[in-house]
């Protein structure tokens, strides 16, 4: 599912673009998830990276769309920005918070599909590089690169994050299956390492960033060890 965000302070052109993200997902087979904000100060308030789109109005009274998109970009990096605008003099501006895109008001639906189609790829490009993570009824993006190591922990996996760590359900073998194609290895049957964060190896264990000292199995040493070499090779695993 697609998390969209709409931030438009006049409602009948909110509910225009309600209308036609519906239309969309009849036409193209989506699912979207849609919520709908009637000012940047509403959106801000308590965000949390777990939108894909956020479609911003420039025009709106307490806090306009740019001042929205710089405090949305200071926590989340990764959601596409697309903002509309009755201006076309206010699209450069865009560059500065890496919008992917303007709409001009009166929004017509074939420039609007055009937009949500480009978000859709956009997303799609970089999905398989982030995990959606289970937190407080919510969920959170994290960025493959930032996981440390997983870990089983009694039918739970904990990840290890250079920001915290995250529990969520499922097996290591899975999330191996998921992540393996991105620098991670079984350093033995309660670890999953990404070989990024390897910083040495001594013996039987292997030191991470962030002080984590993980037991290497003598099983999946040599295999190990030669995942590591192929990785800091830039050869795939």
């Amino acid at each position: 599912m697609i998390r969209i965000g709409i931030v438009e302070d006049d409602p009948a052109s909110a509910q225009l673009l309600v209308g036609y993200l519906r239309r969309y997902q009849d036409e193209h087979a989506e699912e979207f998830d849609v919520r709908v904000f009637s000012d940047g100060a509403q959106v801000v308030k308590h965000y949390r990276p777990d939108f894909d789109i956020l479609l911003l109005d420039v025009q709106m009274a307490e806090l306009d769309g740019f001042a929205t998109a710089e405090r949305i970009r200071a926590v989340d990096r990764d959601v596409v920005i697309v903002f509309i605008t009755n201006m076309a003099q206010y699209a450069i501006r865009g560059y500065e918070v890496d919008a992917l895109s303007y709409l001009l008001k009166p929004v017509a639906y074939f420039p609007f599909s055009q937009e949500i189609a480009r978000s859709l790829e956009r997303i799609r490009r970089r999905s398989a590089e982030y995990l959606l993570l289970p937190v407080d009824g919510g969920v959170a993006r994290v960025d493959v690169a930032d996981v440390i190591f997983a870990e089983s922990v009694k039918h739970r996996i904990v990840l290890h994050t250079t920001a915290g760590m995250y529990g969520m359900t499922g097996a290591l073998k899975t999330l191996e299956a998921q992540l393996g194609a991105h620098g991670f290895f079984r350093s033995n049957s309660c670890y999953l390492v990404n070989l990024r964060h390897v910083q040495g190896v001594r013996q039987n264990s292997c030191q991470l960033v962030g002080g984590h000292d993980l037991v290497i199995s003598r099983p999946r040493k040599k295999a190990f060890l030669a995942a590591l070499t192929d990785y800091l090779a830039g050869r795939p695993l």
